[in-house]
């Protein structure tokens, strides 16, 4: 009689919870439809002006499927990141002259959470100055399911010195940041810059006596972050399995700036680790110059109405 009592009120209390998170439902409904719905608007209307950006470039692109299959889809994806750039952070670039036309270059750049900015510099480059930017990227890159392909379309490579002398005895311009994954998850709104001993680039640029052009972009560490909490331990772990474990949150549409410093030149009187650290200080100067320490995001946001700078 107890246990037949017992499941009843259990029964009964089980029914009255389904009908208490029905209520709860019915209840936020109206709020769901009336806040996150209309979302959906300025999602389509941002898609949409990505869309008329890359559609103005239809002529370009036409002619550049015309000539090189591989090459047109380069340009549109890179009209896709310009578009994506210009509309969401303001994009802007200062000093992209001091890229050379022709010749081979290292560029040398601080590292943000993710380094959309180069992907930007890239796109740039590709479409202004018809020039294709090689790039060093971390092993873990190249085990992602479905990267390959595009890895090997945009010249990423993982950058041992012999493979990157290689690329700049070839003519390209060079892209490395030797902070890697380490600056970019371990980095915070004082942009200090974590490269540790690294001087690899340094030897390269030595053997093949090619010009290093620093760059930083301005609110970088604003537009994507990693949390402070449990940063010791996650690097801990990051230094013992060297995979990019520690959660990224962001993508805010705050004001970016990049800015190519002035090139600097290897000197045959240099050592690698003396060339390192003029590039290293080179960086920290650009750093120094043009952006605010410690980040502030509300700060960046707001940079996006007051902050115009102009090309070189």
């Amino acid at each position: 009689m107890v246990d037949s009592t017992l499941t009843f009120i259990w029964l009964q209390l089980e029914k009255l919870d389904i009908e208490y998170w029905k209520w709860v439902a019915w209840l936020i409904y109206p709020v769901i439809i009336s806040f996150l719905l209309p979302l959906v608007i300025p999602i389509c209307l941002y898609c949409c002006a990505i869309f008329l950006h890359v559609y103005q470039y239809r002529h370009r692109l036409r002619d550049a499927y015309a000539v090189d299959f591989w090459g047109g889809a380069k340009k549109t994806v890179a009209v896709f990141w310009e578009a994506q750039g210009r509309i969401w952070h303001g994009y802007e670039i200062v000093g992209l002259n001091r890229l050379p036309e022709t010749g081979p270059a290292m560029i040398i750049y601080y590292h943000g959470a993710l380094p959309i900015d180069f992907y930007y510099v890239m796109a740039k480059c590709l479409l202004e100055k018809q020039r294709q930017i090689h790039a060093v990227g971390d092993n873990f890159l190249f085990n992602i399911p479905g990267f390959h392909l595009m890895t090997e379309v945009f010249c990423v490579s993982p950058g041992t010195v012999h493979s990157c002398a290689g690329i700049l005895e070839n003519g390209h311009i060079l892209g490395i940041a030797p902070g890697g994954v380490r600056e970019a998850l371990f980095g915070d709104e004082y942009y200090r810059v974590m490269w540790g001993n690294r001087s690899g680039f340094a030897k390269v640029a030595l053997q093949t006596k090619v010009p290093i052009i620093p760059m930083f972009t301005k609110n970088i560490r604003e537009s994507f972050r990693t949390p402070g909490w449990g940063r010791s331990s996650l690097r801990w772990i990051y230094e013992k399995c060297r995979l990019p474990i520690v959660p990224i949150y962001g993508f805010f549409p705050v004001k970016m700036i990049t800015y190519l410093g002035q090139p600097i030149y290897p000197d045959d009187s240099m050592t690698p680790e003396m060339l390192a650290d003029q590039v290293k200080q080179g960086i920290e100067k650009l750093i120094e110059d043009h952006q605010i320490v410690p980040g502030n995001i509300l700060r960046a946001l707001s940079d996006r109405l007051t902050c115009k700078e102009k090309e070189d």
